[in-house]
């Protein structure tokens, strides 16, 4: 095996621990689905957030909810904060950084919905004080991070660490958000009556 070869295996084993970790979370990720589609079936949105890479993973999980995961189903308000380029640059300009996510919770949230923040650190300053902005607002907070405990998830609501090397949790972040969908997915079918799809939409 070649010095980059084993770079490479060294990564993929490095996915290992973070599958094992949210495996031990399996409970928390349900409950995070179900709860997600009672209230926004009840016309509460989700607000999801991230910087870099976990701005992408934010943007696939409102994707799914607003298009869809599985099997059809109507859609759900469900916004990705940093998607706007125009509003980012806005109060990125006039308010700081800082502000950038804070300032559209404001905006955006309303008492009952979900605010999740996404970060493989967990002490992004933008994300807290988002976070913050949240909980003056009524608005649940969730943090899906790295190596926990961190700042993120101690002052959000409720929080999913991953034990494992950054690269490796954001790769995680992404597992989490699938199956978050599936029983979101489930929770919306079992309320409407409607027939659970499996992969790719086929019926079971």
């Amino acid at each position: 095996m070649s010095r980059n070869e084993k770079i490479v295996a060294d990564h993929l084993d490095n996915v290992l621990p973070a599958l094992d970790s949210l495996r031990s979370q399996a409970g928390r990720l349900s409950a995070w689905g179900t709860e997600l589609a009672v209230r926004l079936m009840a016309g509460r949105r989700l607000l999801a957030a991230g910087n870099g890479g976990s701005a992408a993973e934010a943007q696939h999980l409102t994707a799914e909810l607003v298009g869809r995961f599985d099997s059809e189903r109507v859609p759900f308000s469900a916004i990705a904060l940093h998607a706007d380029s125009s509003s980012v640059t806005a109060v990125a300009n006039d308010y700081g950084y800082e502000e950038l996510f804070a300032r559209q919770v404001r905006a955006h949230g309303r008492v009952g919905d979900v605010l999740l923040l996404l970060s493989t650190s967990g002490r992004s300053p933008n994300l807290l004080r988002a976070a913050m902005a949240a909980k003056e607002r009524g608005i649940s907070t969730w943090a899906l991070t790295g190596k926990g405990p961190n700042l993120l998830s101690s002052t959000c609501d409720d929080a999913i660490t991953i034990e494992a090397l950054a690269a490796n949790a954001q790769e995680g972040h992404l597992i989490a958000i699938h199956a978050m969908c599936r029983a979101f997915d489930a929770e919306v079918a079992r309320r409407t009556g409607s027939p659970t799809a499996g992969p790719h939409g086929v019926q079971p």
